[in-house]
């Protein structure tokens, strides 16, 4: 008799996302696996957390579930209060880190970047009807959509159709934003 080998925490997250998402549409874990095309035994190891899933799989069970994938990619489940550090950031490098995702009629993720003095940077465009949200924290930046952009600075918030082409620039001085993506949840 082989021995399981213990969920990876990332694995266990992915297993109890598919688990509370499958219960939470009244679903029986038969009925999910034939949505989705895959074996009651492979998805009963995945919401154990045991297991490595393939793009395809995920992509067909967040199908199966109508949910964006990246729904079943959610680390925290929770309500509870979420402390992220503050991290310092690499001099003369445009720098950008994830600081929250989160889900419910939209999909948002807040980012920090930071960018040098004398840098742009361009967007291009995120999924139909996407808003970017900019607050800035720390010195100065032009940003917003290509044909339109906005000098705003510390305190400023600044919110703009993120599904045109956009920039983000720099002059003189670093900045310090929070970046956050408020995207549709498809049907």
């Amino acid at each position: 008799m082989s021995e399981r080998v213990p969920a990876s925490s990332r694995s266990a997250a992915i297993g109890a996302q598919i688990s509370l998402r499958r219960s939470q549409r009244g679903m029986s874990g038969s009925e999910l696996a034939r949505r989705a095309g895959i074996s009651k035994t492979t998805l009963s190891n995945l919401e154990a957390g045991i297991g490595n899933p393939t793009v395809a799989t995920l992509d067909a069970l967040a199908v199966a579930l109508l949910i964006p994938m990246t729904d079943l990619l959610a680390g925290e489940t929770g309500t509870g209060p979420v402390y992220v550090p503050g991290t310092e950031g690499d001099p003369g490098e445009i720098t950008r880190e994830l600081l929250r995702r989160m889900s419910g009629g939209h999909s948002l993720e807040m980012w920090r970047m930071r960018m040098p003095a004398g840098q742009t940077s361009t967007g291009l465009p995120h999924a139909t009807g996407t808003v970017e949200h900019l607050y800035v924290t720390a010195g100065h930046v032009t940003a917003g959509p290509a044909d339109a952009p906005r000098l705003i600075g510390p305190g400023d918030l600044f919110a703009f159709a993120g599904d045109v082409p956009h920039l983000y620039r720099t002059d003189d001085e670093p900045v310090d934003l929070l970046v956050t993506f408020a995207a549709p949840v498809p049907n």
